[in-house]
């Protein structure tokens, strides 16, 4: 007898009273908070270079077995993630970041001109897929040139009046022991 003719047959008993799919437990973030939406604004600011958006379809992610402790778990199941673009015909990307990324990045750049990011760091697939795209993120981010922001007047101000006063002090200790070197000496007169 198949699964779905047994279910049915419980069913027509009154065994089986609700679809156990839409069950929800008493401390689900649905009923804990009820008037939260549970996604999370992001504000992207328009003038930046790369938001943070990398499409999926356009990165080719492979998935292979991955090495470490794990058992015999680890034999069976596919783990570790390689991702992988082609820098220069991605059009996600400015070209200012594509060629400061080809630049910046060229050891982790292959002859063919793939970028590639790997992650096994956990023993669950999705969230190693979740590690490289955070990292492949930051080094997008790492490689766009931010503008320099000097110190500002009132932090140079300071510094230039501690220096002012460390020299102060050190000339004032210079004198007071050379006054006391010199107060050693026998002074004869011939």
């Amino acid at each position: 007898m198949s699964y779905r003719a047994t279910m049915i047959g419980l069913k027509n008993l009154g065994l089986v009273t609700r679809n156990l799919s839409n069950f929800k437990s008493a401390l689900s973030l649905s009923n804990l908070y009820p008037n939260s939406s549970f996604t999370t604004p992001v504000k992207i600011p328009e003038n930046e270079k790369f938001n943070g958006f990398i499409p999926i379809d356009k990165l080719q992610i492979s998935y292979s077995k991955s090495t470490g402790p794990g058992g015999q778990h680890i034999n069976t199941t596919n783990t570790k993630v390689d991702v992988r673009f082609h820098v220069e015909s991605a059009e996600w990307l400015s070209h200012e970041v594509r060629e400061s990324l080809l630049q910046k990045l060229k050891n982790k750049i292959n002859k063919d001109g793939f970028l590639i990011v790997r992650s096994d760091k956990t023993r669950s697939q999705i969230y190693n897929q979740a590690d490289a795209m955070t990292v492949l993120r930051e080094l997008i981010r790492s490689v766009i040139d931010k503008p320099q922001t000097g110190p500002s007047e009132e932090t140079v101000h300071l510094l230039r009046k501690r220096k002012e006063a460390a020299n102060r002090k050190r000339l004032e200790l210079k004198r007071t022991r050379s006054s006391l070197k010199e107060s050693r000496k026998d002074h004869f007169e011939l």
